[in-house]
């Protein structure tokens, strides 16, 4: 609440008692988004630094200030040698203002997202602004009066932490006059507090007029520039703790996510191998009545001796059964290799799961975690650290990533992209696939050292390349197939584009054969 209305109202008075007959000395930034003033009485200093970065936005008020000899700009000329008359926050609003005898006038505006001053010689004059980008700042005015609050209603400027207190005294189920006695004692101890607290509340350090969450200091409620004095500094230096706690959790908790969203995909599609006719068992019941096909025949219906009910079994007119049996008892194998792996990969996601969801409650309970160094250790213990801000986790890949009987299959998510899996991750020996003559995503599959890619997985990766393409819908689409050495980008093609100088195609139905079971 260090930039809400309930304690800049306090604020101001009290700068106002500090400051009047103060002129200002010096004006200057010296680091980005910090605006530095620097006020005296011909005795007496007075230092006023303005944070206004919309990650955190507020009125510091060091006790002393030492100006940097380099990286130093001055700010506002027609600002220095005026002398302040009064500071005074704006009805209802984040915004305090600084008057002065002369008719200047420099506004801070405290707005959590885009914060600025605004500085004015005279109140028609026009507007010198310190985040020059915020144009709309120069015709900021404050209300004429503060609105009337409306019956039933919460007034504008309480903000999220009077709302969260007011809640813990059971507000939300209350009946309408205790909802109105509730609020009225709680604006009596905002316009009036007792003390102001520094607390820790859903992981932010915050000062507040209210005792809520965990309250690490208790502040006299009658110097607010104490209080702010106290809190800056105490906010600014546990901002980083505060930060790579919540960066470090996010990721824990989106681990454990992925990984349990993985396994129950992989559950799924081993549930449905277990309960669907497998391959070889069509296989036998061709060989066992071979002697009853026909020639050229489409299909036949046998006496399933599995499970003594009839059963049509769809046939190639041009393929002999001994042939069709022979495919179906190697994709039989297949389909057993298929679920030993997914069976590994039940294990080994819920394993994942499992372990982030146990670093996130070591997170809650380990007092090292407390200080920024014992997390940093924590972090670098279990293979967390960071690497540079947006790089990817070791092991992660910024494609679409399967997985299909031992075999790597990557597919790009958009043009750009594309570009990155072809000509930067893709490895000569490596199987590259494209729907053809539209656009679409690049698929690569990993290429295994001493073994040739079996036809299953080409088929699978082919209808992933259907299925991310503009052939999406179509019943069949005709897919190009080519090791990754014949692909190369010409000079000047557009971002994706590529030329093939040797291929095959094939044709398969668009679609996701993994059951979206997507690692990223």
């Amino acid at each position: 609440m260090h930039t809400n209305y309930y304690f800049l109202r306090q604020l101001a008075p009290a700068l106002t008692e500090r400051l009047r007959g103060y002129r200002v000395a010096v004006c200057f930034t010296q680091e980005k988004d910090e605006l530095v003033i620097g006020l005296s009485n011909g005795s007496q200093e007075f230092w006023l630094k303005a944070q206004l970065g919309a990650t955190f936005p507020a009125l510091a008020l060091p006790e002393t200030f030492q100006r940097a000899r380099a990286n130093s700009v001055d700010l506002f000329p027609a600002l220095l040698g005026e002398q302040v008359e009064s500071v005074a926050a704006w009805p209802q609003d984040r915004v305090l203002q600084v008057n002065f005898r002369s008719g200047a006038r420099l506004v801070f505006k405290l707005y959590g997202p885009r914060p600025n001053a605004i500085f004015r010689t005279a109140p028609d004059a026009p507007a010198q602004l310190f985040q020059q980008k915020l144009l709309a700042d120069a015709e900021l005015k404050p209300q004429a009066k503060a609105l009337p609050l409306a019956t039933g209603k919460l007034p504008p400027p309480l903000a999220d932490l009077p709302l969260r207190y007011l809640r813990t005294q059971g507000y939300d189920l209350a009946p309408a006059e205790t909802k109105t006695r509730l609020v009225n004692q709680v604006l009596a101890q905002l316009e009036k507090p007792a003390h102001y607290y520094i607390i820790q509340f859903e992981g932010r350090t915050r000062l507040s007029l209210l005792p809520l969450g965990d309250i690490l200091e208790t502040l006299p409620g009658h110097d607010p520039v104490a209080a702010l004095r106290r809190f800056v500094p105490m906010a600014l230096g546990r901002r980083a703790l505060e930060m790579e706690t919540r960066q470090l959790r996010q990721l824990l908790e989106r681990r454990a996510d992925e990984a349990g969203t993985a396994a129950v995909h992989a559950r799924k599609r081993l549930h449905a191998l277990a309960h669907e006719a497998g391959y070889r068992h069509t296989a036998d019941l061709i060989m066992a009545h071979l002697h009853e096909i026909p020639a050229r025949a489409e299909q036949i219906e046998v006496l399933d001796f599995y499970t003594n009910q009839p059963k049509v079994i769809k046939l190639k007119p041009n393929e002999k059964p001994q042939l069709t049996a022979e495919n179906l008892y190697r994709k039989g194998k297949n389909q057993q290799i298929e679920e030993r792996q997914l069976t590994e990969r039940i294990a080994r996601r819920e394993a994942e799961a499992l372990t982030a969801l146990e670093r996130l409650e070591e997170m809650d309970t380990l007092p090292a975690l407390a200080e920024l160094r014992g997390l940093r250790a924590w972090r670098k213990l279990h293979g967390l650290d960071p690497a540079v801000p947006g790089a990817k986790v070791p092991g992660e890949l910024p494609f679409k990533v399967f997985e299909d009987r031992g075999f790597t299959i990557l597919v790009g998510r958009s043009a750009e992209n594309n570009d990155l899996l072809t000509q930067k991750y893709a490895h000569k020996e490596d199987l590259w696939l494209h729907a053809k003559d539209v656009a679409g995503s690049h698929v690569v599959i990993r290429h295994r050292a001493g073994q040739t890619i079996p036809e299953p997985v080409v088929e699978h990766a082919a209808m992933l390349a259907g299925w991310y393409s503009k052939r999406q819908h179509d019943t069949l689409c005709p897919v190009t197939v080519t090791p990754k050495k014949f692909v190369r980008k010409p000079r000047g093609a557009r971002p994706g584009q590529v030329l093939v100088e040797r291929e095959r195609v094939i044709l398969v139905k668009p679609g996701n054969p993994f059951d979206r079971d997507e690692d990223k």
